[in-house]
């Protein structure tokens, strides 16, 4: 039985005999009843504001063009969310950092202090290792 249809009656419809063993046989290839299946057909029909009468063409053509408009939603809300929320929050997080990283000392390499007159030792010491 169909699933919320159990206690309803059932109605006869005339219709031809090749129309109604051709439905037969494509309600068991989708397996469902005859009732089921001619009622999700009228339900596509209905929900997709189609008609058996006319061509799919402009239709198929109409439902491209609301995909494209919709995908191009898409795509200016996802560079909306890049400009305004994603970008500002790593430029806030990146000055977080730099802030929070210690400050690096320079290598002492030689005194400073030293007399004019005088070299420090340790140049002497270079000159003589290159010389050899």
């Amino acid at each position: 039985m169909d699933k919320g249809y159990e206690n309803e009656r059932f109605e006869s419809l005339s219709i031809k005999t090749t129309t109604a063993n051709k439905f037969r046989k494509y309600c068991r290839k989708i397996s469902k009843s005859q009732s089921m299946t001619l009622l999700m057909m009228i339900e596509f029909f209905e929900d997709n504001k189609i008609s058996p009468m006319e061509s799919m063409g402009t239709n198929m053509e109409t439902l491209e063009r609301l995909i494209k408009k919709r995908i191009n939603g898409v795509i200016a809300i996802m560079k909306d969310i890049e400009k305004n929320q994603t970008k500002p929050t790593v430029t806030m997080m990146q000055s977080l950092f730099k802030e929070a990283e210690p400050k690096r000392k320079t290598l002492i390499l030689e005194k400073k202090d030293f007399k004019k007159n005088e070299k420090p030792h340790f140049h002497e010491e270079r000159k003589d290792a290159n010389e050899h």
